[in-house]
C-alpha cells in the first residue's frame, strides 16, 4: 500500500459483543501495516457519522454482512460509492457473512486484514432499486415472512403430542403461487394470469441472471439490464433482508458500482 495510504477502521458495535478476540487480531495486522484511526460506534447513527467523516481515509470494516450493506448502502445515497474503495474484515456467524464470502472476502480474520491492506480493488455491480435500495448477493420475490412463533403453553403441548401420535400418512404439499407480472428490459417473462411460484436474480458481469420459476415446468433463465415486478402486495428478499410489501419494484443493474479490496489473484 502507498506509504501516505491511511485508513478508518470502523469496528461494527455487534462484531465487538460477539468475538472480541477477532476483532483485537484484526486490529493488531492493521495497525502494524498501516496509519490507522479505529472508529467504535455504538449504533447506525454514530457507524453513519464516522463514515461520512472518514476524508481521504480508507475504510476498513470490522464487522458481517450487515454492516456491509449498510456502508454501501449509504454511500450509494451520498453518490460516493464511485469514490475509492472499502474492505472487509468478516467478524461474526457464518450465516452472518454468506454475502461476504460469496463475494470472495477471505474467511480469515488475518488472511481479511491483510487483505485491507495489500490486496487489489475489484470492482463489483450493484442492483439498484427505484427506491434506492441496494441488492449485492441475491435477490428473491417474493418472499413469504415467517410467521411468530406462539408462546408455548401445556394444552398447546399436549395438542402438539396428540397431532404427532394421530398423525395421517404425509400428503404432497400443494405448491404456492403468487399473480405478478415480471419484465426483463421491457420484455414480458410471467403474468398475473399464469401465477408463478418465485422468481431469483443477481447481478453478474454487467447484467441481472434472472429466473422464473413456473409452479409446473422447468424454470426460464434470461439477463437483462433492467427487471420490473408488480402485482397484488408482494414482499420480497434482498441479501437476506425481508423488505415490503410493494406493488411495483423495478430493480437495475450498475455495472462496476463498487469496489471491494480483495486478495490478489
Amino acid at each position: 500500500m502507498s506509504d501516505h495510504d491511511q485508513l478508518l477502521v470502523i469496528v461494527d458495535p455487534v462484531a465487538r459483543r460477539s468475538d472480541g478476540e477477532s476483532v483485537r487480531i484484526a486490529k493488531d495486522v492493521l495497525l502494524a501495516g498501516a496509519e490507522a484511526k479505529i472508529c467504535l460506534p455504538d449504533g447506525p447513527e454514530e457507524f453513519s457519522r464516522a463514515l461520512a467523516r472518514r476524508g481521504s481515509r480508507r475504510p476498513v470494516l470490522l464487522g458481517d454482512d450487515r454492516a456491509l450493506l449498510r456502508t454501501v448502502a449509504l454511500l450509494h445515497r451520498e453518490r460516493e460509492l464511485t469514490e475509492g474503495a472499502l474492505s472487509l474484515v468478516p467478524i461474526g456467524a457464518p450465516e452472518s457473512l454468506e454475502v461476504a464470502y460469496a463475494l470472495g472476502v477471505p474467511r480469515s480474520t488475518p488472511s481479511a486484514a491483510r487483505a485491507a491492506l495489500e490486496g487489489a480493488v475489484r470492482r463489483l455491480d450493484l442492483l439498484v432499486d427505484d427506491s434506492d435500495g441496494v441488492v449485492l448477493g441475491d435477490l428473491l420475490v417474493p418472499a413469504v415472512p415467517a410467521p411468530a412463533p406462539a408462546a408455548p403453553s401445556v394444552w398447546g403441548t399436549c395438542r402438539s403430542l396428540v397431532r404427532t401420535l394421530v398423525r395421517p400418512a404425509p400428503t404432497a404439499l400443494a405448491v404456492r403461487t403468487h399473480p405478478l407480472r415480471v419484465e426483463a428490459d421491457g420484455v414480458l417473462l410471467a403474468d398475473v394470469d399464469a401465477p408463478l411460484e418465485a422468481l431469483t436474480a443477481r447481478s453478474v458481469a454487467g447484467t441481472a441472471e434472472v429466473t422464473v420459476h413456473p409452479p409446473s415446468s422447468p424454470p426460464h433463465h434470461t439477463t437483462a439490464h433492467t427487471l420490473t415486478v408488480s402485482g397484488p402486495d408482494f414482499h420480497y428478499r434482498a441479501d437476506g433482508r425481508l423488505s415490503g410489501p410493494v406493488r411495483r419494484r423495478t430493480w437495475t443493474v450498475r455495472e462496476g458500482a463498487w469496489g471491494l479490496r480483495l486478495p490478489r489473484v
